[in-house]
C-alpha cells in the first residue's frame, strides 16, 4: 500500500539524518501505525543499518546485530562480542561519517539487557560531535517511556526528536482507496480504524464482510486476537485492562457501573482507566461545561474504532466463533453494524468541528452535553461547541442518513433544546448544525456538515 501522511515526521528526520553532526531519535506508538514503514522510507540511503530485535538471548541479539552491520562495515559479524560496550564501541569507532543504527523494536533488546540504555547513552554522547545517527524504536509505549521520557531514564534528553506515532486520522482512508464512496470509507473506517497495517490487510479482500470473516471474526485470523497483543505490548498483567475494555466497549460507561460489574471498589479503577486513556484506549467524556475535575458526570468509551468493533462483535461470540460458522456469527450481527458505525461518525462529526467554518464562524472544541433542561427533562446534544470568542453556542446532530425534510425537522429540536439549555443564555447567539453521512445532505434552512467536509478536514 502506498505511503500516506507522516509529512512532519519524515521531515524532522531528515533534517536530523542530514545534520553534521550526530543525532538520537525516538519513535514509539502503537504496533501497526507505520513505525518501520516510516523509517524504511526515510532512513539514508547509504550506511544505514536497520536492525529488527526479537525476544531472544542476548549473545543472540548481538550476533544479529553484527550481522546487519556486516553490510555496512564488511568483516564486523566474524567477531564475537562479550558485551554490548564492545560492539557499539566498535560502531562508534570505525562507522563511517553519516552512519544511521537503527534500533527497532528496542524494547526487546532491554528485557534481556537492562545494561543496554546506558551503555547507548555513552554512545550518543560520544557521538555528538560526530556526523552518526542513532535511532531507537518500540511499540511498547510503556517502556519507550520509561527508557526516554522519565527524568530518570539514561536517555532522558538526548534525543533531538521524540516521535510518537499515532493511527492516521479519517481523511487518509479515502486516498487509501480512492475507488470507494465516501459512505464505504466511513464504513472500512469504523471497522479498522485509523491503522495503515490494518488497511492493508483488508485490501486483499474484495468485499468488507470478507475482510471482517476472514481478519477478525475467524479464531484463525491475523486479527482475531489483536487486543491482547495490543495490551502485552504495554502492560505485564493484562487481566484487568482486558477486563475494563471489555466492559466499555459492551455498555458499562460509568465508572460506577465498570467497578460493580468488576466487584471492585471505584477508587480502584482510577489510575487503571488514566493508563488506558495514556495508550489512547479509552476516552473520558464529561458533559460540554462541567470541570474536569467532576469525576461524576464522567462516561467512558473506547477510543479507537477497531478495538469498539472487536470488543461489541468478537468478544461476546467467542465461544460460538469457536463452535459455530464464521459466516453464520456474521449473519448475526451484521445487522447491528450501522449503529456501531453511526458512533463513529458521531465521535468525527465532534472532532472535526474546530477545523470547520460553521455558520460563518470559528468554533472551539466540541463535546456531547446531557443532563436537565429548564424543565426538568433530561436531554442529550450530540455536538456543543463555543465560538473561539465566547459569545456564541453550537449545538449540533449527528445522523448516519437524514433527508432534507428531516434535517430541516432536526435543526428545529435543536433550537427547541437550546431554549432549555441551563446555559445559553450565557450566549448571544445559538447556531445549529446537522452532521450527515447521506449522500446527498443539501438544504437551504439547516447548517449542515456532510461527509465529504469531514474527510477533506480530518487529515
Amino acid at each position: 500500500m502506498k505511503f500516506f501522511n507522516r509529512s512532519d515526521e519524515k521531515e524532522r528526520l531528515l533534517r536530523g539524518f542530514h545534520a553534521q553532526t550526530g543525532s538520537f531519535f525516538c519513535l514509539y506508538g502503537r504496533r501497526r501505525c507505520g513505525k518501520s514503514r516510516l523509517l524504511r522510507e526515510t532512513l539514508p540511503r547509504e550506511h544505514a543499518v536497520y536492525h529488527v530485535a526479537d525476544q531472544m538471548e542476548a549473545t543472540l541479539q548481538r550476533r544479529r546485530l553484527a550481522a546487519d552491520i556486516a553490510k555496512v562495515l564488511p568483516g564486523f559479524d566474524q567477531v564475537t562480542y562479550p558485551d554490548w560496550s564492545a560492539l557499539l564501541d566498535r560502531w562508534h569507532n570505525e562507522a563511517p561519517a553519516g552512519a544511521c543504527l537503527i534500533l527497532d523494536e528496542f524494547p526487546y533488546l532491554v528485557m534481556s539487557s537492562p545494561e543496554l540504555p546506558s551503555i547507548l547513552q555513552r554512545i550518543v554522547d560520544a557521538a555528538a560531535g560526530t556526523p552518526l545517527h542513532t535511532v531507537i524504536c518500540g511499540s511498547s509505549q510503556r517502556m519507550m517511556h520509561g527508557l526516554v521520557l522519565a527524568p530518570s531514564a539514561p536517555l532522558y534528553g538526548r534525543a533531538r526528536e521524540i516521535l510518537k506515532i499515532t493511527p492516521l486520522e479519517f481523511g487518509w482512508m479515502a486516498k487509501a482507496l480512492p475507488e470507494a464512496s465516501e459512505q464505504e470509507v466511513l464504513e472500512q473506517f469504523s471497522i479498522w480504524g485509523g491503522v495503515p497495517r490494518y488497511w492493508e490487510l483488508a485490501a486483499e479482500f474484495t468485499r468488507v464482510s470478507q475482510a471482517i470473516q476472514n481478519l477478525i471474526l475467524a479464531p484463525q485470523g491475523v486479527l482475531h486476537n489483536e487486543p491482547r497483543h495490543l495490551l502485552i505490548d504495554e502492560m505485564k498483567d493484562i487481566v484487568q485492562a482486558s477486563s475494563i475494555l471489555m466492559l466499555v466497549g459492551q455498555g458499562c460507561h460509568r465508572l460506577s457501573e465498570i467497578a460493580a460489574r468488576l466487584g471492585k471498589p471505584a477508587t480502584s479503577l482510577t489510575r487503571p482507566l488514566l493508563n488506558l486513556q495514556e495508550l489512547g484506549l479509552i476516552a473520558r467524556e464529561i458533559p460540554f461545561g462541567a470541570d474536569e475535575r467532576n469525576g461524576k458526570k464522567s462516561l467512558y468509551r473506547l477510543a479507537d474504532p477497531f478495538l469498539a468493533f472487536w470488543f461489541r462483535f468478537v468478544q461476546p461470540n467467542r465461544s460460538l466463533l469457536e463452535s459455530a460458522s464464521v459466516s453464520s456469527v456474521y449473519r448475526m450481527i451484521s445487522p447491528m453494524i450501522p449503529q456501531h458505525t453511526a458512533e463513529v461518525f458521531e465521535v468525527l462529526a465532534r472532532r472535526c468541528v474546530p477545523r470547520l467554518a460553521i455558520a460563518g464562524q470559528e468554533w472551539g472544541s466540541a463535546r456531547r452535553w446531557w443532563g436537565s433542561g429548564h424543565s426538568g427533562q433530561q436531554m442529550e446534544i450530540d455536538v456543543v461547541a463555543e465560538s473561539l470568542d465566547g459569545k456564541n453556542l453550537l449545538l449540533g446532530e449527528v445522523k448516519l442518513s437524514a433527508t432534507a425534510v428531516e434535517m430541516d425537522r432536526i435543526q428545529k429540536q435543536l433550537q427547541v433544546k437550546g431554549a432549555q439549555l441551563p446555559f445559553a443564555k450565557r450566549y448571544q447567539r445559538v447556531e445549529t448544525v446537522v452532521f450527515s453521512a447521506a449522500e446527498s445532505a443539501a438544504t437551504e434552512k439547516a447548517n449542515v456538515v456532510g461527509l465529504p467536509d469531514l474527510l477533506r478536514v480530518l487529515v
